[in-house]
């Protein structure tokens, strides 16, 4: 009898009208949509990739809702894998013990086997369970036979392994949190786990064998041979599509040409120059004293047993001047400049030698003159979201009788302005080479802090005399423009502009500022 409510006919037509959307992958996996997805792989012969794409169509059409859970993993580590196979460290000691109750600890590491971290680590795991005593530079066991043949929480964990650490008991959460400590025993991996649910439409096909007539495509074949009654499966135009992405420069080398045509905008001339140079460059010819820390191995990379030339005697013998006993006013640093200490060679610290480099070989009649330069530096920083040992400077000079201060905030200003930074704010700071100095930071929404983004000042005629010849006033700067670069992308960690993450590169955004 026919129940209330039930129509074949209509149920019929809704069926057709789903089966003219499915595509051959789909169509496929239909009749085992009331298995399990690992049984849906097995049965029809299809990869993983291939069955979530089929669902994830199959969603698309109201057939299945699909259901992603995050999951976390536990299994064997490099030593876990060695030591589930050959107990650990502390059962290996145990086991020395339980032949040799009292042993000098000399003896007990050379019979157990382990290296001195895996004996050490055993030591404090055993004296933590109370199963050793230590007095006198002696070992001894302190547990008996039953407690010995009973396996630790660790050891029990080792064995359940792979397994998902929201199926572990709290005894063998303790032993995990105990083994983290350790080195490669555990690994702990997250990963997605896809489930699915039938749909009211999706019960009406799931299990059906479903052999489908209509044409996939056009071809010249189709068209030469056509045939009345012959159907196109329905497309549905509206669905999304992968998303398409197509080929770009690095972000970071955009952002760099970006810096660059906002300095050529300005009128700057463009400086460049070799990474290696000497300590005269990079250190005397700024004025920076040769016991100064920055020079120290710690801030800076220096080639070994590298001598590197001078230029020519008068401007050495202008710098040696301007550290020892002074040029116009100044007193100097008041020490015996070493010509040596000067030949040292490194990798640059700052781009700021390019500067130095152009002011040596500036004639008066190029004056008044601008120049920029963006490159690489390099210090031997502590790595961490806002330093790194390799980073991006900006440098720039403005040589002009009229400069003054309020010149260089402006400068600093619209860079930073023009780079996407809108709040910034300028105080005094002290550099060696400038008076007066100042810095630029940058608010920093993710860290809620400033970031020091800015670094310029005037320099000091200690070195615009020997380089120029004249204390005329140099406009100097900078800016680190790694850090720039961070706030125009909206990034928190500086080492995420060098991770080449293909997914986020994919998805940064063309500089349209």
């Amino acid at each position: 009898m026919k129940q209330k409510g039930e129509n074949p006919e209509k149920e019929s037509k809704e069926t057709e009208a789903i089966v003219e959307k499915l595509s051959p992958l789909e169509i496929k996996i239909i009749p085992f949509l009331k298995e399990s997805i690992d049984k849906i792989e097995k049965k029809s012969g299809l990869d993983s990739v291939s069955v979530l794409r089929a669902l994830k169509f199959l969603e698309a059409k109201g057939i299945v809702k699909l259901r992603t859970t995050a999951k976390t993993l536990v299994d064997l580590g490099t030593n876990g894998v060695y030591y589930k196979k050959n107990n650990l460290p502390e059962r290996q000691l145990l086991m020395v013990l339980e032949k040799n109750h009292h042993l000098d600890l000399e003896e007990a590491k050379k019979l157990s086997k382990l290296s001195e971290n895996e004996f050490k680590v055993s030591l404090g795991v055993l004296r933590s369970k109370a199963l050793i005593n230590m007095t006198g530079g002696k070992i001894s066991l302190n547990a008996g036979k039953e407690e010995l043949s009973k396996k630790s929480f660790e050891e029990q964990l080792l064995d359940a392994l792979p397994a998902e650490r929201e199926t572990l008991p709290p005894e063998l959460h303790y032993a995990l949190d105990n083994l983290k400590k350790r080195k490669d025993i555990v690994e702990i991996k997250e990963k997605s786990v896809v489930e699915f649910e039938l749909t009211s439409e999706g019960r009406k096909i799931a299990g059906k064998e479903i052999k489908s007539e209509l044409l996939e495509e056009v071809t010249p074949e189709i068209i030469r041979d056509w045939q009345r009654g012959k159907k196109f499966r329905k497309y549905d135009i509206l669905a999304p599509v992968p998303a398409i992405h197509g080929g770009k420069r690095h972000f970071v080398n955009e952002a760099i040409t970006k810096g660059k045509r906002i300095w050529t905008d300005l009128g700057f001339k463009e400086m460049t120059g070799s990474k290696t140079t000497t300590s005269f460059w990079n250190f005397d010819a700024l004025f920076t004293a040769q016991d100064h820390p920055v020079r120290e191995i710690h801030d800076t990379f220096f080639i070994k047993g590298v001598k590197g030339a001078l230029p020519d005697k008068e401007l050495v013998s202008s710098v040696k001047k301007a550290h020892e006993s002074g040029v116009g006013n100044s007193r100097g640093w008041q020490y015996k400049w070493n010509e040596e200490t000067a030949r040292r060679v490194l990798i640059r610290t700052h781009t700021t030698i390019l500067s130095a480099q152009t002011l040596a070989k500036l004639k008066k009649e190029d004056m008044p003159a601008k120049f920029f330069a963006v490159g690489k530096c390099f210090r031997n920083e502590t790595v961490d979201w806002k330093h790194l040992f390799e980073f991006n400077q900006t440098e720039g000079i403005v040589i002009d009788p009229n400069a003054n201060l309020r010149h260089l905030i402006g400068y600093l200003k619209e860079f930073a302005r023009k780079m996407g930074f809108e709040k910034i704010k300028i105080q005094p700071s002290y550099f060696p080479y400038t008076e007066p100095s100042l810095e630029g930071l940058a608010w920093n929404e993710e860290k809620k802090q400033w970031v020091e983004v800015l670094a310029a000042g005037i320099f000091r005629p200690e070195v615009t005399i020997p380089l120029l010849g004249t204390a005329t006033p140099v406009l100097a700067w900078g800016p680190g423009f790694d850090r720039l670069m961070m706030a125009a992308y909206g990034i928190s960690d500086m080492r995420e502009l060098y991770s080449n993450d293909l997914k986020a590169l994919r998805n940064k955004k063309a500089w349209i500022k």
